[in-house]
């Protein structure tokens, strides 16, 4: 399988700002956490337990219209610190965006007056909460730092099956962007195919369950190395196989794919 260029991964985020990851002085690699400017989207379902460290990782959050309302009463549950109005005050989202369909009117009124930006696109029906979020996000950040960005996604996964299609769908719509769905059990993202992947995995954190699917064609041709079931030229598609329950052998799993495939590891809870 020919290789038309390199991309690496690694899910620094979870780790605290200050916590380096071991192979961050990698000469070779482009996508240390020094590197990455990450923005942060909020969705309404559950904010997962670790949200208030991806607030500390992120230099953009916004909220996407119900999710404004999962900041508001949740991240007090999280933080036990300080006073909930305090806390409240503090974890003020950049932008609140969408269709404005299931924020409650005080917290809006909460965050506007402390001068959140309020983006209501009511009148676009045909795209999601999440697409309108990334777009803000891809609109406000120069092209030269594009490929910096990472766009961290809470609540994409849970709830309806619909919207989580939706999301995943959204993956695909921006598959240039660096976009991570993120739950308290699991993460996701695109593994551009034409790419030849290399994950480096945070096994304090992460692992070991993962999988590889192919979306939106089948693949022909998958090849990984650092997995307990690896891939060697393997054929997947739906009715057929895809690399579900594998298992992450080493601190570095790499993929070769001539399809999309979404990667998935799970995230370990804490004792």
């Amino acid at each position: 399988m020919e290789e038309d260029s390199f991309m690496s991964h690694r899910s620094t985020f979870l780790l605290p700002p200050q916590c380096k990851d071991n192979t961050e002085n990698n000469a070779s690699s482009s996508y240390s956490s020094s590197l990455t400017n990450y923005a942060l989207v909020i969705l309404n379902q559950q904010l997962p337990t670790y949200a208030p460290l991806l607030w500390d990782h992120a230099k953009m959050r916004v909220c996407a219209d119900g999710g404004a309302n999962r900041l508001f009463d949740e991240m007090t549950q999280l933080l036990h610190s300080e006073q909930p109005s305090l806390l409240q005050s503090r974890y003020k989202p950049d932008v609140i965006k969408g269709d404005m369909d299931s924020i409650r009117t005080d917290v809006l009124e909460f965050y506007a007056k402390l001068g959140t930006k309020v983006i209501d696109e009511s009148h676009d029906q045909d795209t999601t909460d999440l697409h309108k979020c990334i777009s803000y996000v891809l609109d406000q950040t120069p092209d030269i730092d594009k490929s910096k960005l990472c766009i961290l996604v809470t609540g994409a996964l849970g709830g309806r099956f619909d919207h989580e299609i939706g999301n995943i769908n959204v993956l695909c719509r921006f598959s240039n962007t660096r976009i991570i769905l993120l739950s308290d059990d699991c993460l996701i993202h695109l593994l551009p195919r034409g790419h030849h992947h290399k994950i480096f995995v945070q096994s304090s954190v992460e692992g070991p369950h993962c999988g590889l699917i192919p979306i939106g064609m089948p693949s022909a041709k998958s090849t990984t190395t650092g997995l307990r079931w690896d891939l060697n030229n393997t054929e997947m598609r739906f009715g057929g196989l895809v690399s579900t329950s594998n298992i992450v052998e080493g601190d570095i799993v790499t993929v070769q794919s001539d399809a999309d495939l979404l990667w998935t590891i799970s995230i370990k809870k804490k004792p």
